[in-house]
């Protein structure tokens, strides 16, 4: 079997040709990608719910919009915290209920209380669900052309305006992949 590179904590840009409406220009974080799989979260999916509504007590830490996100198409009945910790790239300890994942951004333990994390967290943002990937999956899908990898920043996981982090991120590549924001939304009205 070939050796997977890992992608964790790197980010997915679907591409215009990415037939799947799930994904229809999504920014994934991944989470997790090794020889078994992947797993990551949209990171552009508002939902009109509140968080305070669904998980009592992380309402208050959670950044603006302050509503869950869909994360996937997986698992719609479970939530993920994602949250950056200011400092979480140092050699620092941990604060309990939070685990690295890449640099300052890591998983949040939903079932700890909130006031164990609510001094250390920089941000935090709540998914229902995830997007997941088996074994070879997704290296199949780089390889058909259906994403973009790039590196992330901190900041995408709590960006004040969603709506707009796929155009953001494709913008603030140093390569053609800058010109891929400029795609039209509806490439038949051009």
């Amino acid at each position: 079997m070939t050796e997977v590179s890992s992608l964790t904590g790197r980010l997915l840009v679907a591409t215009p040709a990415l037939a799947d409406p799930n994904f229809d220009r999504a920014v994934v974080l991944l989470l997790d990608h090794d020889e078994e799989g992947s797993l990551g979260v949209v990171l552009n999916r508002p939902t009109p719910v509140d968080v305070g509504d669904i998980l009592e007590g992380w309402g208050d830490l959670a950044v603006e919009p302050g509503v869950v996100f869909q994360g996937g198409p997986v698992s719609l009945d479970s939530a993920l915290g994602v949250a950056v910790v200011p400092g979480g790239t140092t050699g620092e300890a941990a604060p309990l209920g939070w685990r690295r994942v890449h640099g300052a951004i890591g998983l949040v333990d939903l079932e700890a209380p909130p006031e164990l994390l609510a001094s250390a967290l920089g941000s935090l943002r709540i998914f229902a669900g995830y997007a997941g990937w088996g074994p070879g999956q997704l290296e199949d899908e780089l390889v058909d052309g259906a994403w973009y990898v790039v590196e992330s920043e901190p900041g995408d996981v709590s960006s004040p305006s969603p709506e707009r982090l796929w155009r953001e991120v494709l913008r603030r590549q140093r390569s053609e992949l800058a010109m891929v924001a400029t795609y039209p939304e509806d490439p038949s009205l051009n």
